[in-house]
């Protein structure tokens, strides 16, 4: 069946696209955290473990990628592997994390922006949670997704094009820090450890969800000019990547600052680049970084989700105008829209609301590499032999570490863990969320049991 989409993605656009979908914005505001909770060495220790358990995860995408290059990822793995219903939920998990991670950079864009340029908002709106909802920083999230949006519904290369700049960016504004805290950092600031194990655990939690974006690359394998070992082999290589840059960032703030200005400071990466370099100008270039990480990740986001809407669309499982595809610029631009419309009315929901969301969010993700990983095991048995272009040794072993961190990470966010997920706020949007997946399942299921039926009877009269 010939693909609806053009190969106009090449392997540089398609590195750069997980890249800035790893490189968000919480390398800047959250850099104080690791190291103030688990000191230098304990969150270098942090992000290698982590990376490993995601390196990990990565592979078994990596093998399905190559060996199943369709338009949708894991949706698709878990569907070759599995019932409709099981692929249903796999999709619409991953869905969930994308969706939140949309919605909270429509939200990080005016915060940021007012580091930059602090500005007096104005038209109050209305209070949410205790902040203040203002029309002006609304505005602000809001023209971005209009941006955002449009750039994608024109075609998938623009967006790309966009990914690899500002992925650039990121990367050069984090060297930087480095090099400025190689030459005037504090090495006696490197303090090995904070609080313990327990500071290191602390750290290690979050790093499942700073990871979130590798799984971008199967949702676009369609679209992508390059043979399908080389995309399994970018995957990887986009993850290695993104775990260098993470532990140069460690080092550079924690080399930038005291361990007492990192207890009082509220962007520690920022203040360690004016540390490091005497001047404020360089704390608001490396703020520019964030921003670039906000629009890397937002973008990527829209790619891979706008194509998770389309593959479930187009098998049935949601409404079918979610797989349009627009027959000049060739984008999913139904799925793309809808993206845009939640990125555009999220800011009127203010901050703390979307913290619930992205809180929430992350245990679709995690749902989602669980059913990956275990549909790689079943794989493995039901169809060995599935052409793999990026065969993994070891892959039964590799397969059960990858489930056996998938449940451990999704018990993170149960009742009675330190990071679970708080009652009323935060669990009632994931029973709303998967409440109205059974909806959609319910009611498409019998549509199409319906088109079906009708068929049916008209080939019998015929």
């Amino acid at each position: 069946m010939k693909s609806q989409f053009n190969k106009t993605m090449n392997v540089v656009d398609v590195l750069f696209l997980a890249i800035g979908a790893m490189l968000g914005w919480g390398w800047v505001v959250l850099s104080g955290e690791w190291v103030s909770t688990a000191g230098f060495v304990g969150s270098i220790i942090a992000f290698v473990i982590g990376g490993i358990l995601v390196i990990v995860i990565g592979l078994t995408y990596a093998e399905l990628a190559s060996a199943i290059p369709e338009t949708g990822g894991g949706f698709v793995f878990v569907k070759k592997a599995f019932s409709p219903g099981i692929a249903f939920i796999s999709g619409w998990s991953v869905l969930f994390g994308y969706v939140s991670v949309i919605t909270f950079e429509a939200v990080a864009l005016p915060t940021v922006i007012d580091y930059v340029i602090p500005f007096k908002h104005q038209g109050l709106m209305w209070n949410i949670a205790g902040w203040d909802v203002y029309f002006t920083w609304v505005l602000i999230g809001s023209v971005g997704s209009i941006i955002l949006t449009s750039l994608n519904y024109f075609g998938v290369k623009p967006a790309a094009i966009m990914q690899t700049v500002f992925t650039i960016f990121i990367v050069a504004v984090g060297l930087l820090l480095v090099f400025g805290a190689g030459f005037n950092g504090n090495f006696s600031h490197l303090t090995p450890f904070e609080n313990g194990l327990g500071g290191t655990m602390s750290v290690l939690m979050m790093i499942p969800f700073l990871f979130v974006g590798f799984d971008v690359i199967p949702q676009i394998a369609e679209e992508v000019k390059a043979p399908s070992k080389k995309v399994g082999g970018i995957l990887i290589l986009s993850i290695i990547a993104s775990v260098i840059f993470y532990l140069l960032i460690v080092f550079g703030v924690a080399a930038g600052l005291s361990p007492k200005a990192l207890t009082t400071s509220n962007l520690a990466t920022a203040d360690a680049m004016v540390n490091l370099f005497g001047h404020s100008g360089f704390g608001v270039l490396l703020v520019l970084g964030g921003v670039a990480g906000i629009i890397t990740s937002w973008n990527a986001f829209i790619i891979g989700g706008s194509r998770i809407l389309y593959a479930m669309a187009n098998n049935g499982m949601i409404p079918k105008w979610f797989a349009y595809i627009h027959p000049k610029y060739k984008t999913p631009t139904h799925g793309i829209i809808f993206l845009g419309v939640l990125a555009f009315v999220a800011p009127l929901l203010g901050r703390p609301a979307l913290v619930w969301i992205v809180n929430a969010g992350g245990i679709g993700v995690v749902l989602g590499y669980l059913l990956v990983a275990i549909s790689f095991i079943k794989l493995r048995k039901s169809q060995p032999d599935l052409k793999r272009p990026y065969h993994i040794r070891n892959g039964m072993f590799v397969g059960i570490v990858a489930i056996v961190l998938s449940v451990g990470f999704l018990l993170i966010y149960m009742p009675g863990m330190p990071s679970s997920l708080s009652w009323p706020s935060e669990w009632l949007i994931v029973i709303a969320w998967y409440l109205i997946a059974l909806v959609l399942y319910m009611t498409q299921g019998s549509r199409k049991h319906s088109d079906e039926h009708v068929a049916f009877t008209k080939n019998q009269e015929q």
